[in-house]
């Protein structure tokens, strides 16, 4: 981890420009163009993967940041630090999804599930409560802040060593797995420590003894994420079928203001009479629809930015959009819910995520935590060194197993299911 302020030079590119390079060039962020992000990915069909999301989620949220320095400079000309907001929130949004474990969101679910209801659960007498939940309220944000800061095995100090702002960014829920209200929260046990250290240089408020206010660029961070993710999953529906084109473009329009932008309606008419491919009018849908969710988004920072830098603010800049974004942002996730992300293929990929995850965390905890075992030695024999535990605590020895799953591609983690299993050997037919 780097203080921009210590470390600051005069070469060509600054420290924060620095991070997002060293983010676009780790082995983590290219393991994620096969992560699961709602879909599996088929054969012929394109739909997206957490790497496409997150460069995605980047460029909305470069956006969005240089938008808002477009709005700070007039007030603030001499602060060097607003001309980086754009790249500080892109390198962030870049970054958060690092830690999220294969199989979408149901990996992260099938790891707690392995400590809540299977054979975890006879490790809980040796944790503490916090290190405890840790595992049964796995989160990938936490996991996300992990990656980026913990020296593993054989890595450098300081993880990937980012600027303190970068990595304040992405930490939406800032506070330790013990203070979770819902199973989100923003660093391990293992790692609090380091978030510690960056709020008390970026002077980060507290709202209670042992839980932070955000900082405020991660209100964009977040914005981007939700924008993306919500708009993208209809256009990747309609890909595959499961919603009509029809749908998807009633769905899109519900965002404008019928009779204040009637200016706009008809641009689109207009141009829907020229283009008549399907996948291009959505897309264009899809374009319009995001670029009026960003300066809404930065309406809403400016109309609260009091509460946002007094760490007051409660929800997140989408909570707050107006009508009709409001109305019809609630139908896209009512939709996506009921039809979407309940869509058999979905639904049948978290089923084998469950499995695989399972097992594998399976095969590996028990082996770590008895390491003498023949079997065991054979099974921790697969184990990366730089996923050795670093220290006999029963907790870092679970951690590194975690570590080690939750890094896994899809493909990886299914190919390692079915060796160990015995599902395909070489040369066994």
């Amino acid at each position: 981890m780097e203080d921009y302020q210590s470390t600051a030079s005069q070469e060509d590119r600054t420290q924060f420009q620095r991070d997002y390079d060293r983010i676009i060039f780790s082995s983590p962020f290219r393991r994620m163009q096969n992560k699961t992000q709602v879909f599996p990915l088929p054969e012929h069909i394109f739909v997206h993967n957490r790497l496409t999301h997150s460069l995605e989620v980047a460029s909305v949220g470069r956006s969005l940041g240089n938008l808002l320095a477009e709005k700070l400079a007039p007030r603030f000309p001499s602060n060097p630090f607003i001309p980086e907001i754009g790249t500080i929130v892109s390198t962030a949004c870049l970054a958060h999804d690092l830690g999220n474990p294969p199989f979408g969101h149901s990996g992260e679910a099938a790891i707690s599930n392995y400590f809540l209801k299977g054979k975890g659960q006879q490790f809980k007498s040796e944790l503490l409560e916090g290190e405890w939940k840790d595992f049964t309220h796995f989160d990938g944000n936490a996991n996300a802040f992990r990656t980026l800061t913990h020296q593993f095995n054989g890595k450098r100090s300081g993880g990937f060593a980012l600027t303190y702002p970068t990595l304040a960014s992405i930490v939406k829920y800032p506070f330790e797995s013990v203070q979770a209200v819902k199973p989100k929260f923003g660093f391990f046990q293992s790692d609090k420590e380091n978030y510690y250290r960056i709020a008390g240089v970026l002077d980060i408020a507290k709202k209670s003894d042992q839980v932070f206010c955000r900082h405020p660029l991660v209100y964009l961070v977040e914005a981007a994420d939700d924008i993306c993710y919500q708009i993208m999953d209809l256009e990747d529906a309609f890909k595959l079928g499961i919603l009509s084109c029809d749908r998807i473009k009633t769905m899109f329009l519900a965002f404008y203001n019928p009779e204040e932008e009637k200016d706009q309606l008809e641009r689109i008419k207009t141009t829907f009479s020229k283009v008549t491919d399907r996948n291009e009018q959505v897309s264009y849908l899809r374009a319009g629809v995001i670029g009026k969710l960003i300066y809404e988004c930065i309406r809403i920072f400016e109309e609260n930015e009091a509460a946002i830098l007094s760490g007051t603010f409660e929800g997140s800049l989408i909570d707050r959009l107006p009508d009709p974004q409001a109305v019809a942002m609630k139908y896209v996730q009512k939709i996506s819910v009921a039809e979407v992300y309940n869509h058999r293929s979905v639904v049948e990929i978290e089923i084998a995520g469950y499995k695989i995850i399972g097992t594998l965390l399976e095969e590996f905890v028990d082996a770590i935590m008895n390491p003498d075992d023949k079997y065991s030695k054979k099974i921790l024999s697969l184990l990366p060194e730089q996923y050795r535990p670093e220290s006999d605590s029963a907790y870092h020895k679970i951690q590194s197993i975690v570590d080690f799953v939750a890094g896994m591609t899809d493909v990886f983690a299914l190919d390692l299911y079915r060796k160990i299993k015995g599902i395909s050997l070489p040369g066994v037919v």
